[in-house]
């Protein structure tokens, strides 16, 4: 499905989104927490659409829209479709390792998505061994608890 919206930007945030007419969630068929993938300026990511302000969204993040090289106001156009691809998350061995010592790995794979990328991508982006161990002992603490993240 193919349209051409503006991207909203939130007052005083860096937060931005695509609002999705209505009439493009029922054609998607997906429901109205529905998987996607969005394609901006030839640049396409995975996302969910959300229901906020009674309108279907989708949001665009910082590292999205500067791939796509857009910025909030600009009118673009979007192809978004359902992305009925598995979501997996590549867990590196270092933090699948801790998982299984604290017999904590089902727990985790039975996260959402969102969950499982965000303890895996804040373990990526340490810039030093130490940090990245503060931070697997953090999230393997937090599956434990059964905190998501």
């Amino acid at each position: 499905m193919k349209f051409t919206t503006t991207l909203i930007k939130a007052e005083d945030m860096n937060a931005t989104g695509i609002v999705i007419p209505p009439e493009i969630i029922a054609t998607l068929g997906g429901g109205k927490r529905a998987p996607v993938r969005v394609t901006i300026n030839g640049y396409t990511y995975r996302n969910t659409v959300a229901v906020m302000g009674g309108q279907f969204m989708v949001g665009v993040a910082a590292e999205h829209r500067e791939r796509a090289k857009v910025k909030g106001g600009d009118t673009i156009d979007v192809t978004i479709e359902l992305d009925d691809a598995p979501r997996t998350v590549d867990v590196p061995a270092d933090f699948a390792a801790a998982l299984s010592k604290a017999k904590a790995r089902n727990v985790f794979d039975a996260l959402a998505y969102s969950h499982r990328k965000e303890h895996v991508r804040a373990i990526e982006e340490a810039k030093t061994p130490e940090t990245r161990l503060r931070r697997i002992a953090k999230s393997v603490e937090k599956i434990v608890a059964g905190k998501r993240v």
